[in-house]
């Protein structure tokens, strides 16, 4: 498993990031701060879950999907899952492939950059 982003700093948008996104989330990638270290940070905000346990499920549902579609994952990139609202009207194995699908749009932009 990953490790998580810990720094302010490392969730800020950059200009070379990679988007993509989908009604339970949006997923930003970009280059990795150490190459053997790749991390994933998650973004639940107050505004969009105004109750603790909502904040606290939606995590859980990102983490469960991140888990299960580790393989997807770039290893040069770190990720950024930013929740949003429909997240909590989804069952599991919608979620899993809604990451799985948004992380090979992410490999493949990434291939056709770094052939570029």
């Amino acid at each position: 498993m990953r490790n998580t982003i810990k720094k302010h700093q490392n969730f800020l948008i950059g200009e070379n990031d990679i988007n993509a996104r989908c009604a339970l989330f949006f997923v930003r990638a970009r280059p990795a701060h150490f190459t053997e270290d790749p991390q994933y940070g998650l973004v639940v905000t107050k505004k969009l879950f105004k109750f603790a346990v909502d904040r606290n499920r939606a995590k859980r549902l990102l983490r469960d999907w991140i888990r299960f579609n580790e393989k997807y994952m770039c290893d040069n990139l770190d990720y950024i899952f930013i929740a949003r609202r429909g997240i909590l009207q989804t069952n599991r194995t919608d979620g899993r492939e809604a990451m799985r699908k948004a992380l090979h749009y992410i490999k493949k932009l990434n291939a056709e950059i770094t052939n570029a």
